[in-house]
């Protein structure tokens, strides 16, 4: 299940590479059930807060009708940053799961449990990610 779940994070963070944003790709899962599912697009609606973490918090609040997400998981690619992490407490979602770690990231976040998933397609998002930045420079 957890590859399945992640084959789609990496498809939504090629969408964010196709519209040239930081490719980060992220699920929201309830009762087995996707929820909702989305990428970073913070430069094409020049919107800071356009993580693919809050945007799919806000589709699947919206889906749900309710802002307390306790009982759904978050799958994400990159590992949260600080911002994105606040709103997940603030949603109180307790588990999420992601393939890479960000470097200089150092804090824990009260009841969310933050898990690093090894070996599922790590190879795919990690040459998507350093091409995006190559392609950069």
């Amino acid at each position: 299940m957890q590859e399945d779940i992640f084959e789609i994070c990496i498809e939504e963070a090629q969408k964010a590479y196709d519209c040239d944003d930081v490719p980060i790709g992220a699920v929201l899962i309830n009762n087995n059930v996707i929820v909702a599912k989305g990428f970073n697009n913070r430069e094409s609606l020049h919107n800071v807060m356009g993580h693919a973490e809050i945007n799919v918090i806000l589709e699947a609040s919206k889906k749900l009708g309710r802002w307390n997400l306790s009982d759904c998981d978050l799958y994400v690619t990159l590992k949260p940053c600080s911002m994105c992490l606040e709103v997940i407490k603030q949603a109180r979602i307790k588990n999420v799961y992601y393939l890479l770690d960000k470097p200089l990231y150092k804090k824990e976040y009260d009841k969310t449990v933050v898990t690093k998933i090894n070996n599922v397609n790590e190879h795919t998002y990690v040459k998507m990610l350093t091409d995006f930045f190559q392609n950069k420079r």
